[in-house]
């Protein structure tokens, strides 16, 4: 081999695949508050982690500026935040990050905007932590039976709490029950 061939072939540009430059997505993160069956320990926590790809992490415990109707109805024993500003009490809950394929899970769970509409409302840290307070997205039922607001409000919600009253899963209820009729103002 000449000396000219062997100067060309270490003077080689580099390939393409090599110098491409790599794309990468910015990620959209949302907070959003959990007040009944999606915190950890309770039964749709496992939402979360649906999507395989998806992020989600716990960021804090808080609770709700404003007060509101923390209830448990229908013969499933479902928690439900009906929208009643002023009423209740201020709810506990957990914030958790999420990005846009985890908040997708969590509105199919929720059936948003048809059943529950997630909406921004102001929570506050329990930990004294800056932020003291973050908006973040809650669902709630806006459209309720007012003869529910006659039920006993809670604080915090527990599939296992005093009250009694454990969460029957999905998987587990008549297929007939159509859950909008005992909760919804149609």
């Amino acid at each position: 081999m000449s000396q000219s061939s062997s100067k060309r072939k270490t003077h080689l540009p580099c390939r393409q695949s090599l110098t491409r430059p790599t794309r990468m997505t910015a990620r959209v993160l949302h907070k959003v508050f959990v007040y009944g069956t999606l915190k950890r320990g309770e039964p749709n926590h496992h939402w979360f982690a649906k999507s395989p790809e998806g992020h989600h992490q716990f960021l804090y415990r808080g609770h709700t500026k404003e007060k509101f109707p923390l209830i448990i109805a229908t013969d499933y024993n479902v928690p439900f935040l009906l929208y009643a500003p002023g009423k209740g009490h201020r709810v506990q809950g957990e914030v958790y990050e999420v990005d846009d394929a985890v908040l997708k899970n969590l509105d199919i769970l929720e059936d948003h905007p048809s059943f529950y509409r997630r909406e921004e409302f102001e929570v506050e840290r329990d930990d004294g932590r800056e932020p003291k307070s973050d908006r973040v997205w809650i669902y709630s039922i806006r459209e309720f039976r007012k003869e529910l607001l006659n039920k006993p409000c809670l604080e915090s919600y527990s599939d296992q709490g005093s009250h009694g009253l454990r969460y029957v899963e999905r998987y587990l209820r008549d297929r007939s029950f159509d859950i909008r009729t005992a909760v919804l103002d149609q």
